[in-house]
C-alpha cells in the first residue's frame, strides 16, 4: 500500500510540473525543491539566482515550493534534480536493501544541528527530564518517539510520563502560545521569532546532549541517477550554490535583503535577525562551506539502525563531498 500510495503521488506531481514546465527540461535546466516555505535555510540558493551566478554557469535554475509528502519524493522520482531536505528523513529512503530512493546528499547547508527545544519560560522544562508531565507537540514519528525516549531516559527520567501529542499545529509559535508545553524547532528560525514577539523562553540544544545528535538537519539532495549522467553539470550548480552561501556568511545583511525580495511575505525583523545568526554557522568550522564530516554523518544513522529506524546501517554511505569547488 504505501509503495502504491509513493507511486500516486509521484505522478501527481509529475503531471503538476510537467504542466507548469511545458517541454522536457534538457541537463541545463535545473529544479531544486525547497523542504518548506522560504527562509534563511534557503538563501544561498537565492542569492545565486538574483545575482546571476547561475546563468554565468549556463544554468537555468527554478525553485520550487514542496507538495505535503516533501522534497524527497521529488528528489528520488527525477522531477527535481536537487533538493532541500534533512539527514533523519533521507536516512531511512537510503537504507532500504530494496527499492532504495536514489538520492545522494551533495552538501551540508548548516555544517551543525540547530535545532532543540522550546517552551515557555513558565514551564521550567530547562533539561530532558524536566518533559516529564509536560505536553510535547510531536510529528507522530518513529523518530521523534525515540529521540525523546532517548533524551528523557538518559536524564534520568521517565518517557512514559511524557504527554505526547501528535500533529497539534504546524507552527510552532502558535502551539506554545496555547496549550503546548515544547516543541522541537529550528532556533534560527522560530527560536529567533519567539525573541521578535518579547516571549520569554527555555531552550534545551539538542547538539549539546549527545555527539550523535549534531547531525546535519539541513543538506542538500541529488538525484543519484542525474549526478551519474551530469556530473560536469552538477559541479557547475554546486559552485553557483557555493558563492550564494558564502556570500549570505560574508554580507547577511544583503543577502537577508535578498531573500525579502524574493519572498517578501516574510518578516523582516526576523529575516535579518536570522540571517545574522545563520551566517557564523552555515560553515562554522568546516574547511569549505557544504562539506559533510564522514564520522559525524555516520554516527547519527548508527544511532537510528540501533533504535529500529533503518533497516541497514548506511555508516558514511549516502553522501559526496565531491561535487563541491575547491
Amino acid at each position: 500500500m504505501k509503495k502504491r500510495m509513493y507511486l500516486y503521488v509521484v505522478l501527481f506531481a509529475a503531471l503538476v510540473f510537467a504542466g507548469c514546465a511545458g517541454k522536457k527540461k534538457s541537463a541545463d535546466q535545473i529544479r531544486v525543491v525547497l523542504d518548506w516555505t522560504p527562509n534563511t535555510n534557503h538563501t544561498g540558493l537565492y542569492v545565486a539566482r538574483e545575482k546571476g551566478w547561475f546563468a554565468e554557469e549556463g544554468l537555468t535554475v527554478e525553485i520550487t515550493q514542496p507538495p505535503e509528502e516533501g522534497a524527497l519524493i521529488l528528489v528520488g522520482s527525477g522531477i527535481a534534480q536537487f533538493g532541500v531536505d534533512t539527514q533523519e528523513v533521507i536516512g531511512p529512503g537510503i537504507a532500504k536493501e530494496r527499492d532504495a530512493v536514489p538520492a545522494t546528499t551533495v552538501a551540508a547547508i548548516i555544517s551543525h544541528n540547530t535545532t532543540g527545544f522550546l517552551s515557555l519560560a513558565k514551564h521550567n522544562i530547562k533539561r530532558p527530564r524536566d518533559l516529564m508531565g509536560k505536553r510535547y507537540e510531536s510529528w507522530e514519528t518513529p523518530l521523534v518517539t525515540a529521540l525523546i525516549k532517548d533524551i528523557v531516559e538518559n536524564d534520568g527520567g521517565r518517557f512514559e510520563d511524557v504527554i505526547m501529542v501528535p500533529n497539534y499545529s504546524t507552527d510552532p509559535i502558535t502551539a506554545l502560545r496555547t496549550d503546548m508545553d515544547a516543541i522541537w524547532i529550528y532556533y534560527a528560525w522560530e527560536g529567533l521569532e519567539a525573541d521578535v514577539l518579547g516571549l520569554e523562553t527555555n531552550y534545551i540544544d539538542l547538539r549539546s546532549l549527545a555527539p550523535h545528535f549534531d547531525f546535519y538537519t539541513m543538506i542538500l539532495t541529488a538525484n543519484t541517477d542525474w549526478l551519474n549522467k551530469n556530473p560536469e553539470t552538477a559541479k557547475k550548480f554546486m559552485k553557483a550554490v557555493s558563492r550564494g552561501y558564502n556570500f549570505a556568511i560574508e554580507n547577511p545583511a544583503e543577502a537577508g535583503e535578498i531573500l525579502l525580495k524574493c519572498a517578501p511575505e516574510l518578516d523582516r525583523e526576523l529575516v535579518m535577525r536570522s540571517q545574522e545568526y545563520l551566517a557564523s554557522r552555515y560553515r562554522q568550522d568546516s574547511p569549505r562551506w557544504g562539506e559533510i564530516d564522514p564520522e559525524r554523518w555516520a554516527i547519527f544513522y548508527k544511532w537510528m539502525y540501533e533504535r529500529g529506524l533503518l533497516e541497514t546501517d548506511i555508516g558514511a554511505g549516502g553522501f559526496t563531498n565531491e561535487y563541491l569547488p575547491n
